[in-house]
């Protein structure tokens, strides 16, 4: 058995013997189970990867959360300010990833985020279409969308 149906399964019987059915048992659950499998790590024969890609999976979510939060931040700023500093633009971000989750995690992620949406994938997928509300400069953004949610990606899903 895999340590993560393992770990599902934990977080499901954590989740029905407390008596409480609210997102924050649900939550402790999920890390409750994920102690008890790290104490019993040497008990499995497999490697220890299940764990470091959790601390990855851990990783993309915070930064996607502080990412929301400060493109919320930015976009909100310029709608309620009188000055207008948005420079929209379509551009093209050439792909490192190369599965077809990982590009699709790319592209919603990027989609996710206020002040960008992601317009297509070309046909040899390897490039996003992706309209910015505040690309002043391009070659700069493109680079912090790859440095950023497209690495962040590409650790997560790593062997």
């Amino acid at each position: 058995m895999s340590l993560f149906i393992m770990h599902l399964i934990l977080t499901i019987v954590w989740f029905a013997l407390i008596g409480d059915q609210s997102l924050v048992s649900l939550v402790a659950g999920f890390v409750i189970a994920f102690a008890v499998l790290w104490i019993a790590k040497p008990m499995f024969d497999t490697k220890t990867t299940y764990f470091h890609r959790m601390f990855r999976v851990i990783r993309l979510i915070n930064f996607f959360i502080y990412e929301l939060i400060m493109s919320s931040v930015k976009v909100a700023w310029d709608v309620v300010t009188p000055t207008d500093h948005s420079n929209p633009a379509v551009i093209e971000m050439p792909l490192d990833v190369e599965s077809e989750m990982e590009i699709f995690l790319v592209a919603n992620l990027i989609s996710l985020t206020p002040g960008t949406l992601t317009l297509d994938v070309d046909a040899k997928r390897n490039c996003l279409i992706i309209h910015a509300m505040f690309a002043d400069d391009v070659d700069a953004l493109i680079a912090e969308l790859k440095d950023g949610m497209e690495y962040q990606v590409k650790r997560a899903f790593e062997k």
